[in-house]
């Protein structure tokens, strides 16, 4: 099980910024920008590969909805995932950053590959 079906389950806190039955937003605990939310869904996929199409547009609504939510939606954000160990991805259970709150910067990771966004 990992940590965010953990934090669905209720077995480990979480700072909620938005729920629904299907998904689940909440800020990072080691935030890389202002605003650092994961948004995840409650079903576990393993990453994008695994996520269905149907699903993925209610899940388009709901990231749309974070970002009115936190007053980004205008100014700009990042929206990022990881895809597997080579993409970055450290919790296998799909999940989007969404980064806001400042003029965000791009790290070329290829020659700094301990920078990350």
């Amino acid at each position: 099980m990992t940590i965010f079906e953990k934090i669905v389950a209720g077995e480990i806190p979480c700072n909620k910024v938005l729920e629904n039955d299907k998904f689940l937003a909440f800020n990072d605990i080691n935030p890389k920008a202002p605003i650092h939310i994961l948004i995840i869904p409650k079903k576990h996929f393993e990453n994008f590969q695994e996520m269905d199409g149907t699903l993925m547009g209610e899940m388009t609504k709901f990231i749309q909805e974070v970002a009115v939510l936190m007053g980004v939606d205008k100014s700009g954000y990042r929206l990022v995932t990881n895809c597997g160990e080579n993409g970055g991805q450290e919790v296998m259970h799909l999940h989007f950053h969404l980064l806001a709150g400042a003029k965000l910067g791009w790290v070329d990771t290829a020659t700094d590959p301990q920078s990350t966004f």
